[in-house]
């Protein structure tokens, strides 16, 4: 289990990445577009010159781990020796069942196959394989290489010997696993996401203004970041997908988005990633200025 393959650079996948080759991992990075890669690999040499700048790393650990990442653009080529693929593709059923068939066919049969879902079944995930015992989830929090958290999610038949390997190398990667069972949301966004949208709708409602309900709970619940700052730097289309997979998953009211969520996420206003959400990213990645329709 020293060759792990990453499927996906973009955030979550090039944070994968770059935690598992610092750990002294050999990784296989791969992504259709070259230009991802090349954007993923200077996401993690930034982060890298960060942690070099801050001396939580010398300049030699920056180079080690940077050898340690091979990229490829084809997926057969870049599962060919790994003990463990990690999917981090984007949020959407249809693309993850298809890249699980292929990873399914193209990977050796002793390869675990886990993925990074925030929220999408494991079991059915597993169910599109010949293997879904050596199926699993791990969700990685956001930015990767600094939370310590990974949820470890069961399929209905993920085996004991899988979770138990999971959850040891989720440990040599200085991480916290915390293993949960396979229900839409999992524990994190089960939780999480409920009080985004509950943010979301009392900004709505009127009840508050965008700073007035992240000052709120910052300084009456210290909370280090405020919901509509979370919601903007997690991804609005991110946090509506979710809703939704919870919402159809339980057919409880109490899970549907808000209106206002969908229809900024409509009109293209993502969060940091589109450059406007709850706060405006034009002139900086920090939350100082409210976008102009909330003022």
């Amino acid at each position: 289990m020293k060759n792990i393959a990453v499927i996906g650079a973009g955030t979550m996948g090039n944070g994968i990445a770059h935690t598992f080759a610092q750990s002294g991992f050999k990784v296989q990075l791969i992504d259709i577009s070259e230009a991802s890669l090349k954007k993923g690999m200077d996401t993690i040499t930034k982060n890298l010159d960060r942690m070099v700048a801050k001396a939580k790393i010398t300049e030699a650990d920056k180079a080690e781990t940077l050898g340690n990442i091979t990229t490829y653009t084809n997926i057969e080529a870049g599962v060919e020796y790994a003990g463990l693929v990690v999917e981090a593709a984007t949020e959407n059923l249809d693309l993850k069942l298809k890249i699980f068939k292929q990873l399914d066919a193209a990977c050796g049969e002793d390869t675990i196959l886990a993925t990074n879902t925030s929220s999408i079944s494991i079991t059915q995930i597993g169910a599109v394989t010949s293997r879904p015992e050596m199926v699993i989830g791990m969700h990685f929090m956001n930015p990767v290489p600094i939370m310590k958290l990974v949820e470890i999610i069961r399929g209905y038949s993920t085996s004991d010997a899988v979770t138990k390997i999971i959850m040891d190398l989720s440990k040599q990667l200085g991480k916290t696993p915390t293993e949960v069972n396979d229900y839409p949301g999992f524990v994190a966004n089960r939780i999480l996401m409920p009080m985004l949208n509950e943010s979301i709708e009392t900004l709505y409602n009127g009840v508050a203004g965008v700073e007035e309900i992240d000052t709120v709970m910052k300084l009456g619940m210290a909370h280090p970041m405020g919901p509509l700052q979370l919601a903007d730097f997690i991804g609005l289309d991110v946090c509506l997908s979710i809703l939704n997979v919870m919402y159809d998953g339980f057919k409880n009211p109490k899970y549907a988005p808000c209106p206002l969520l969908v229809n900024m996420v409509n009109a293209g206003k993502l969060g940091i990633k589109s450059g406007e959400g709850f706060y405006d990213y034009s002139e900086s990645r920090k939350a100082e200025k409210v976008s102009k329709q909330f003022i």
